[in-house]
């Protein structure tokens, strides 16, 4: 069964007003989660949390960014400490990128501040609400990054920072 025109769009406008309430909150609060690092570093360093050791040509395609902007934030974050790099074994010219100590940390850091803002927003929700809220905002994001995926644009919208 497919969804009427009006709740698309309805779900569109609520996805695209949580979106800028989120950057607008994380603008406002970027020195307390992100210090000195843009917003899409951090998204780069859960990545790499997330899917352990890998190449910067790989968390580009996680990210859906250029490998150039990849390759930036990578410096970036090892200049901070949060990352660490070492030759790939299997190609000298490449390095591989893993989440130091003091990345591990940084990003616990990150999530404690989150989880504090969203219990504070969420604190009128009942647990099944926000757990099928949950489940519904990943298979929407599930399905959204699919399509982008599959999109026939060159360019498809970047997906939304951790």
């Amino acid at each position: 069964m497919h969804i009427t025109r009006d709740t698309s769009e309805r779900l569109t406008a609520g996805v695209g007003r949580l979106v800028r309430t989120g950057r607008q909150l994380g603008h406002r609060a970027a020195a307390d989660l992100y210090g000195d690092l843009p917003p899409s570093g951090w998204a780069l360093l859960a990545s790499l949390e997330q899917g352990g050791e890998q190449r910067c040509s790989a968390l580009a395609d996680k990210l859906w960014v250029d490998v150039s902007v990849a390759s930036r934030q990578v410096s970036a974050l090892e200049r901070s400490g949060y990352v660490a790099r070492r030759p790939d074994p299997l190609d000298g010219r490449a390095s591989l990128i893993s989440v130091s100590a003091e990345g591990v940390a940084a990003l616990a850091r990150v999530r404690e501040l989150r989880s504090q803002w969203a219990f504070g927003a969420l604190e009128h929700w009942r647990e099944d609400e926000a757990r099928q809220f949950s489940v519904l905002l990943e298979r929407m994001a599930d399905d959204l990054e699919r399509t982008g995926r599959r999109s026939s644009s060159p360019h498809p919208a970047a997906p939304v920072a951790d």
